[in-house]
C-alpha cells in the first residue's frame, strides 16, 4: 500500500508521528510537506496530496490541518477525490464503506493524536461495500465529469 501524507504547520507533528508509526507497518508513504511548524499554506500540500491519489500513484492520501476543513475543501477540488474528516471511529469505517473515500483528513487542533492513529487504521482496514453505495459513487462521478 502506498500512501501520500500531508500537512500544514498545524498538523505537522501529527504527521511526523503518523509516518513512523505507519512506516513500521510496511505501509509506503509520500510526504508532500509541510516540513516545519513555520506557518504555511494548506491548499499547497493539501491538493499535491490529492494529485497523486488522483493519478493512481498512490492508493490513499492523508491530510491533517488545524480543523481538517481546509485539507478537506481543497482535495475535494481535484477531480476523482473523496476526502472524509475523519471525526470519530463509526465514521472512519463508513468514509470507506459507503462513500469509497479515497483521501482522509484530521484536525489536529481537536483530536487526540491516538485518536487520528486509530481511525487511520480503521480506514485502511475497511472495505467498500460497493452495491447500493456504488451507484451513489457513480453518481458522483458522473457529475465531476
Amino acid at each position: 500500500m502506498k500512501i501520500a501524507i500531508g500537512s500544514d504547520h498545524g498538523g505537522f507533528e501529527y504527521k511526523t508521528r503518523l509516518i513512523d508509526d505507519l512506516s513500521k507497518e510496511n505501509i509506503e508513504l509520500i510526504d508532500c510537506g509541510t516540513f516545519s511548524l513555520e506557518s504555511c499554506n494548506y491548499a499547497e500540500y493539501a491538493l499535491n496530496v490529492a494529485l497523486k491519489v488522483s493519478s493512481g500513484e498512490v492508493d490513499y492520501g492523508i491530510l491533517i490541518c488545524s480543523s481538517g476543513e481546509g485539507v478537506s475543501i481543497m482535495a475535494n477540488k481535484v477531480k476523482g477525490i473523496r476526502c472524509a474528516i475523519l471525526y470519530n471511529d463509526e465514521v472512519a469505517h463508513l468514509a470507506k464503506e459507503h462513500n469509497d473515500a479515497n483521501v482522509i483528513a484530521f484536525g489536529a487542533k481537536f483530536m487526540d493524536y491516538q485518536d487520528v492513529k486509530r481511525r487511520v487504521e480503521i480506514f485502511l482496514n475497511s472495505k467498500f461495500e460497493g452495491g447500493r453505495h456504488q451507484k451513489r459513487v457513480d453518481f458522483i462521478k458522473k457529475f465531476e465529469k
